[in-house]
């Protein structure tokens, strides 16, 4: 039994409304993800679009086939869109509707009365170039993001190409050029974009579940008053990275820190103001530190920094600037910000201990606030305490901030 293109069509109709009912009810209902959501606006665009194929031959060729045309490249730009929400935020709305307002032009500018092919090349071109780019950003995400990024990338890359052997093929012979109706005609196509349809779109739905899996241990190493690392998350990477210190023979650096005088914030002008002073406390610390430095909320109103690389003068300059971006924000009641402590410790290139130089640091946070506070103090380094068996040695420098 031979296969009309009408019946290929029917089929990916009911394949495409299949898989747009199970991955709405199986992937985005439970995550809420974007990149769920646009891909349950993709498989809905092509449900819808296929179908528009349908009234070919009636009088309604003349405005469905147009909008056939425009809504099968809504579909891959939303394909597009999705994979770009695993990387960055989603493209612009000028971006979005760039190919489908082109495709829709180009199927009204030939005769769409007569030619179910008018506006094809166009059709084809923006359906490769889409399809190429989701395929592009799909690759570019990290190698550790998932395991099913690889195969979701190479399938969409594969389609990618057989759109613009199909753009060429239509360009050099026409729609009805042996290259074009052998190879590449509508019936082998709807065939082989079925198939792949189901395999990226299972693909997708395993993404979508990993992408909100891997947002929900994101979320628990957080802080949520501040968005910095919590502590649990803040001593899980910086074990990677102390390793990662050793393996290089790079030094780096720890620094306690401690808001001096909180309690009374709390006691005088209430809970949200001290919530307020954490909040600015750790957005004066992102501002000021690297992207490659660490820094958490290790408790209460106390902070802990991981700087790799950096010496101890160059931590004693970062902790002076934080205080003093600390200083340039206001208070909802207009009272004073509190001054900060810190205690910096030298992380060892080698025979690095972390809980050993926590330690270190916070002898080092307490002598500086026993000194008066608002200042800086470097702490002997754990290897140089092991090496003098010593644990109450106290530490040798202080710097005001």
């Amino acid at each position: 039994m031979t296969l009309d293109i009408t019946t290929l069509r029917i089929a990916f109709g009911a394949i495409a409304i299949t898989l747009l009912v199970l991955f709405y009810t199986v992937s985005f209902r439970q995550t809420r993800s974007a990149y769920s959501a646009w891909w349950c606006a993709a498989i809905g665009f092509f449900f819808t679009g296929t179908s528009a194929f349908l009234l070919d031959g009636t009088v309604h060729q003349v405005w469905a086939n147009p909008l056939g045309n425009t809504l099968l490249v809504m579909g891959t730009v939303s394909v597009w869109a999705g994979a770009r929400t695993l990387r960055t935020s989603r493209p612009a709305w000028l971006q979005l509707a760039a190919a489908p307002l082109l495709t829709l032009f180009a199927s009204f500018l030939g005769d769409p009365a007569t030619d179910t092919w008018s506006g094809g090349a166009v059709l084809l071109g923006m359906m490769s170039l889409t399809i190429g780019l989701a395929s592009w950003e799909l690759w570019r995400l990290p190698s550790s993001y998932s395991k099913v990024q690889a195969p979701l990338a190479m399938a969409s890359g594969f389609l990618a190409v057989l759109y613009l052997a199909r753009c060429i093929a239509f360009v050099v012979g026409g729609q009805n050029g042996y290259l074009f109706t052998t190879f590449f005609g509508s019936g082998i196509t709807t065939l082989v974009t079925m198939l792949l349809l189901v395999v990226v779109s299972f693909s997708a739905a395993a993404l979508s579940a990993e992408q909100i899996a891997t947002d929900l241990r994101a979320r628990a190493d957080r802080d949520a008053l501040t968005g910095l690392l919590n502590r649990s998350g803040f001593l899980d990477v910086a074990v990677t990275q102390a390793d990662r210190l050793e393996r290089t023979g790079r030094p780096g650096t720890l620094i306690l820190a401690d808001l001096d005088y909180f309690k009374s914030v709390n006691d005088t002008h209430g809970h949200a103001a001290g919530d307020a002073v954490l909040k600015a406390f750790a957005e004066a610390c992102t501002e000021t530190v690297r992207s490659t430095d660490l820094v958490g909320r290790y408790g209460g109103e106390e902070f802990i920094f991981l700087l790799p690389g950096a010496s101890v003068g160059r931590s004693e300059d970062i902790t002076r600037d934080v205080s003093m971006a600390l200083r340039g924000y206001s208070t909802p009641g207009g009272f004073e910000l509190p001054t900060v402590s810190y205690g910096i410790v030298a992380i060892e290139a080698v025979d690095y201990d972390l809980d050993a130089a926590i330690a270190a640091a916070d002898r080092a946070l307490y002598a500086a606030k026993a000194s008066g506070r608002d200042r800086s103090m470097r702490a002997i380094g754990p290897a140089l305490e092991k090496e003098r068996g010593s644990s109450t040695d106290t530490p040798d420098d202080s710097v005001s901030v």
